[in-house]
């Protein structure tokens, strides 16, 4: 599959900007459409201390109109234009997205490049977001089965900085006590336009899209943006444990963390922890599927997968390889963690088979290549991309790069996953606990 040339520009405010056409779509019949997102190099962990949720709650706040559009607007245009909308906030980034038919491209850049230049921060607009984020809280973690699990309860477990081991979701606490300084504080230092990344993909011109980048983000004033901190904290040296009572829980769980290799710095033994991940679970033919599910049932649900919020590949050092298993009350963690253990002694030993690597890259490649014939999931990693690694172009190089790996690197990753520097955190229902929150 050969991918279509990527186009950049860098506005003289700083604003990178990652062009990737694709007319095929339009030429094949289906309907001509085009992503735009904006990425901003802060997430949850560049928020200060005392404001756990920040970045987050001031992504709800760029929903909340500008200084030249009311509140809602933004949704009234992109949706007035059969297109859809979202946001998200991730550990080392948060995006701003729209997919909308090719002839609303001009729409979609006005309406970012007019809430980068000024989102309309108020007493009344962040009241209402807080209010709005508690009761995500309380949907998705409080009130929730394994609610936090494991991204939200695994990182105090594992780490021990800050800025590695804090909620990102937020304590109820500090989101109350947030002020409109604080967002006219976060917004002129993390949301300067030469801290973004803007990604155009789909059916349009690129000639065109330049144009109408340069009229829309040419005159965002540009704003100096501090050197970005490192997050880097010692490895583990011992085991770490953790235990969590969850009142909503209906069986145990448990889950194992371990520091990934740097995924900019390291990226060939990052991804020999994908394919060691894929190998152990990813599939019915899986070694603990097969061991933990099939042929000693010892848990009804084993997942293991790079990166804290559900995707590799996702965040800057340090990064988390992360394995759950949500077992019946009869099973002793202990087995459970032996099993998962043993598989590890056996690939350290071996390494995979050929059949095991052959499986697993087929399928992380077929799953790939589905993703990105989504106009937004294209548009997406594109910019994640650019803004961790520097070259947007790694996400068409991936499936070459992953079926490259070979059985000594994944040995050598199941190796280093040793159990003297991982994270133990154990989910207990707890019947006894108040269930949900106030």
């Amino acid at each position: 599959m050969v991918e279509p040339p990527l186009h950049r520009v860098t506005l003289p405010n700083g604003l990178r900007v990652v062009l990737a056409p694709d007319s095929a779509r339009g030429a094949s019949g289906q309907a001509p459409v085009v992503g735009v997102s904006v990425h901003y190099d802060v997430g949850f962990r560049s928020e200060p201390e005392g404001r756990t949720g920040f970045a987050h709650l001031f992504e709800h706040l760029m929903f909340q109109g500008s200084e030249s559009l009311e509140k809602l607007a933004h949704f009234r245009h992109v949706q007035g234009s059969g297109g859809t909308f979202n946001g998200s906030t991730h550990q080392d980034y948060t995006d701003y997205f729209q997919v909308l038919p090719s002839a609303a491209l001009e729409r979609a850049l006005f309406l970012e490049a007019d809430r980068m230049r000024a989102p309309k921060l108020t007493e009344e607009n962040l009241r209402n977001q807080v209010d709005v984020v508690k009761e995500e809280i309380r949907l998705n973690v409080l009130n929730r089965p394994y609610g936090g699990f494991p991204w939200i309860l695994l990182p105090p477990v594992l780490y021990s900085t800050f800025a590695n081991a804090h909620n990102g979701y937020g304590d109820f606490t500090d989101l109350e006590q947030a002020t409109v300084e604080d967002c006219a504080a976060f917004f002129d230092t993390f949301y300067a336009p030469a801290n973004a990344v803007l990604t155009i993909a789909g059916d349009f011109d690129v000639d065109r899209a330049t144009e109408l980048v340069h009229k829309h983000f040419g005159d965002v004033p540009a704003r100096e943006v501090r050197p970005r901190p490192s997050f880097a904290e010692p490895l583990p040296t011992e085991q770490l444990t953790g235990v969590h009572a969850d009142p909503h829980a209906p069986l145990p769980a448990i889950a194992l963390g371990h520091r990934l290799p740097d995924p900019v710095g390291e990226l060939d033994q990052y991804l020999a922890n994908i394919v060691l991940a894929a190998v152990l679970t990813d599939g019915d033919a899986s070694r603990l599927q097969q061991r933990m599910v099939y042929q000693d049932p010892l848990v009804v649900d084993v997942h293991a997968g790079c990166g804290l919020m559900g995707a590799p590949l996702d965040a800057r050092d340090p990064d988390t390889f992360t394995l759950t298993a949500i077992h019946t009350p009869e099973v002793e963690p202990e087995r459970v963690v032996a099993a998962v253990d043993a598989e590890l002694e056996a690939l350290a030993a071996t390494g995979p088979t050929a059949e095991e690597l052959s499986r697993v890259t087929s399928r992380w490649a077929a799953s790939l290549h589905r993703e990105h014939d989504r106009v937004v999931s294209r548009t997406l990693d594109l910019g994640s991309t650019e803004l961790i690694h520097g070259r947007a172009e790694l996400i068409s190089e991936l499936p070459k790069r992953i079926a490259e790996v070979g059985a000594e690197q994944v040995a050598a990753a199941a190796k280093a996953l040793s159990p003297d520097s991982r994270a133990t955190l154990r989910v207990q229902p707890d019947s006894n606990s108040a269930g949900g929150a106030a």
